[in-house]
């Protein structure tokens, strides 16, 4: 993994045009919501070995998220997925995103999962890698936390723009930079008036050497 660590000490960079295309074409070519979608609202289960919760769930945009789990642990967990998914997806410009910080490129080293994008000044150290059009791979340091994401896969929706449908997040230990947890996340989309929203989500946890699975199923949409 030692390709994928950086540090969390923020590297100065100049603004540069051809970081800026190239973000802007990754930015522009990513599946989110259009700004007069105002959210849905469905039945929900989460599945794991040996146990099945049902509740709701309803996202009112721009940031609203009630999840009703009859156990608490999971109605907790939950409310975290559907919150990413919500802020992942929530339509917003390239201006309102990273297009509003000082963008540079890293060096051209030829890797596998595209050139090297710097972010200077939104206060995480992030640090992207772009092929084509797509983002691959994402490094970020908030705190003593430290995390590397790479996109696995994605499906082309019916305006030409890519949705993520499978990706793994790892966690490094902030002593060491070991391992310290590794979720991998699967994600199906179910399309409701034309507008792609979560279906299934199956997220694979490892942690202190225990593996969990739980799977979080959205049925009976309705657009709000």
């Amino acid at each position: 993994m030692k390709s994928y660590q950086h540090t969390a000490e923020p590297v100065t960079v100049a603004d540069d045009s051809k970081a800026r295309e190239l973000l802007r074409g990754a930015f522009d070519s990513t599946y989110r919501w259009k700004p007069e979608f105002k959210g849905f609202r469905a039945s929900l289960k989460v599945r794991e070995a040996g146990k099945q919760t049902d509740g709701d769930v309803r996202v009112e945009l721009p940031e609203t998220i009630t999840v009703s789990l009859s156990d608490g642990d999971t109605q907790k967990w939950a409310e975290g997925q559907i919150g990413m998914m919500a802020v992942h997806r929530g339509h917003r410009t390239f201006e309102q995103s990273d297009g509003r910080h000082t963008l540079g490129l890293g060096e051209d080293d030829g890797h596998p999962l595209g050139r090297l994008l710097l972010i200077q000044g939104d206060g995480m150290n992030s640090r992207y890698r772009i092929l084509g059009k797509h983002i691959r791979q994402i490094n970020r340091s908030m705190g003593p936390v430290r995390f590397t994401i790479n996109v696995e896969d994605a499906m082309t929706t019916t305006d030409g723009r890519h949705l993520t449908t499978r990706y793994t997040v790892y966690y490094f230990n902030p002593q060491d930079g070991s391992i310290k947890q590794v979720d991998s996340i699967t994600d199906d989309h179910a399309v409701v008036g034309g507008v792609y929203l979560p279906g299934t989500r199956r997220v694979i946890s490892t942690e202190s050497g225990e593996v969990r699975v739980r799977v979080m199923e959205f049925l009976e949409h309705q657009l709000l």
